[in-house]
Order: C-alpha cells, then structure tokens, then sequence
C-alpha cells in the first residue's frame, strides 16, 4: 500500500535559506509506503516512472531512508526509483533478530512491490556505506533478481590500513567502535543537538545534516528518542575479519558492479580503489566525488547524483533497459 506524499510540510522548520535545487528536489512527487516482510513493516519511498529502469537506494549504519529523499528526485526524471529504511531503522519496523538473508529478502520484497520485478530487467542497487554489503548480501543470494550494484563510500581498506582504522575509532570513542545507548531527551531541540554523523565529519550543507536529524528521532516515552533499535548493534557489529573480507567479496561479485567515493573520505581513496583492482575488479568504473567525505550525499548532492546517473545511464541498453551480463562501461575515473 502506497499514497502520494506531500513534500512541502518536511521543509518547515528547517533553518538557514534553502537552495532552489534542493525545494525543486523535494517537490518532485513521490509515494510513501510499506511493505511487509516476514511479519515486519518496512517504510518505502518510490519516485518515477513505474516504467523506466529501476534503481533500489540503500541507507548506511545508523541511516534511514530519507538520506536519498534529495538524491532520487535527481535521477526520477529517467529512472523508477524506490529508496527505503532497512527493518530497526528509520520508520520501519523491528525485529528479535537482523539477519543478513532477512535482509536481502527485505531488498527483493521492496524492488518487487515496486513493480520493478516487471520492468523487463532487475532493477540495480545504489548503496551507501554499511548499505553495500547487505546489497552483496542481497546479490549473493539473489542474483538474478538484481541488476548490478554501485557501492558507494563503503569501508575497504588494505588489512593493515582497516586494522589500524578501526583501533583508532574505538581509541577515539566513535559509536561505529561502540553500542550505542537511545537515550531520551526533553524536547525535540535536545535530541537534534544530539545528532552526530558516524564517523564525524564537517558538513558543508547544514540544512541537509538538520533534515537527517529530524528524521531520525521520534517522540516517545514523554520525551524524544533516535528511531533506531539497538538490536541492530547486536546483530550487525562486525570485527575486523569480516571487514577485511569485504574488498575481495567484493571483487568476486558475480554482477555488474561500480564504486563511488568521496575525495576526502577516512573510509575509501586512491589506495584502495588500487587494491581493488589488484584483488581484480576488473575495468568497473570507480568515481571520485572531489571535496566529498564519506557523506557523499551531505557534502556534494549534486554531484554524486550525476556521479550515480552517469553510470546508471551507461549501463542500460538502447531500449531502455538495463543490460545483464554486460561488464558495463571502463571507469569513469580510473585510480
């Protein structure tokens, strides 16, 4: 079940101006809904053609949905595109457990509610951090069902460089190193003084940080609270052997698959789109955003959206559809 959204009251309360681009972005139509996946309620949001090629967007860690709420409004005007909160995130539900088949089901049942299972090809996937392993997860298991992955600023260093990463995190204190406590506070200013981005970083669109925030928290309990479940602490902390493992998962991929970075990120750069190729990658676009950090989407909208569109257009066919089984275009920015 789906209903048109308005747009218009998420802008009220924002301070500070707000660009022309970004109000045209949020005005362009889009549905919210929810579908459920094995018992769980999990909260959609689709612009675009139900016809055009579909593209499914995925969050990070401690992220929601409306991360791409002014990245796919971007791309609609050519792509179908369905961006939605994993379950214990954002407003979908939650669950006793978090899986990694749990949440690839939650992937194929969001693209086929969209209708994209009918669209003449699967519909690719744009991933944020924590975002692209559940979608290598997704492929993985699913594979025919998805056309393709663009991993975007995901944390995939050499092993030495993630082990000394990671150590460093935890020595500074960082909530990617630690569990997190949902405190709940007095008022709704409070809670958005509260809101950090992890791992920390400047923000050169604070408007953009201030609407992640508002839809991060939630009125509960005589107070206000983060949306999150801390379960999802529980079942998706990673030790440093597992993050090792994902470069060459995914290397071995067997998709079509691109990667975008940010110039500056702490989590991804020249180095390692290298090892990547050493791991053989293959001749996949790999895209610099410059003046990006890992928030590629809070740093530089724009950009990284044409970033997503350009590879989004090179790998459809002259029909309109996506092309499987090609290895798709050289890179874009080749490192």
């Amino acid at each position: 079940m789906s209903e048109a959204l308005s747009v218009d009251p998420e802008l009220e309360g924002l301070s500070g101006p707000l660009p022309e681009w970004f109000r045209q972005a949020m005005a362009v139509p889009r549905e919210s809904g929810r579908v459920d996946v094995d018992g769980c309620a999990i909260h959609t949001l689709r612009w675009g053609d139900p016809e055009a090629p579909g593209v499914v967007m995925v969050h990070g860690f401690l992220a929601h949905a409306r991360c791409f709420a002014f990245i796919a409004p971007l791309l609609a005007g050519r792509f179908h595109v369905v961006a939605y909160d994993v379950s214990g995130y954002g407003d979908s539900g939650v669950r006793e457990h978090y899986d990694d088949a749990t949440r690839a089901r939650e992937m194929l049942a969001v693209a086929e509610a969209a209708g994209m299972d009918r669209a003449g090809s699967p519909p690719a996937i744009v991933a944020h951090s924590y975002g692209a392993p559940l979608a290598m997860g997704a492929i993985e298991r699913l594979g025919e069902h998805f056309g393709g992955l663009i991993a975007c600023d995901v944390l995939m260093h050499r092993p030495e460089r993630l082990r000394a990463f990671r150590a460093g995190m935890a020595v500074k204190g960082s909530t990617l190193s630690r569990t997190p406590v949902r405190r709940t506070y007095p008022d709704l200013q409070t809670a958005l003084s509260r809101f950090r981005l992890a791992p920390p970083q400047p923000v050169d669109n604070p408007f953009l940080l201030e609407y992640l925030a508002r839809h991060s928290v939630t009125s509960r309990e005589g107070g206000w609270t983060w949306k999150f479940d801390p379960q999802c602490f529980v079942d998706d902390g990673r030790d440093d052997a597992w993050w090792i493992e994902q470069p060459k998962r995914f290397a071995r991929l067997a998709a079509r698959k691109a990667f975008v970075y940010g110039e500056q990120s702490l989590l991804f750069d020249a180095d390692t789109a290298s090892y990547l190729r050493e791991l053989g990658v293959g001749d996949i676009p790999i895209v610099e955003i410059p003046g990006a950090r890992h928030h590629l989407m809070l740093d530089r909208p724009r950009e990284f959206a044409a970033a997503l569109g350009e590879i989004l257009d090179a790998w459809r066919r002259d029909d309109g559809a996506w092309a499987p089984g090609d290895p798709g275009p050289g890179p874009v920015n080749p490192r």
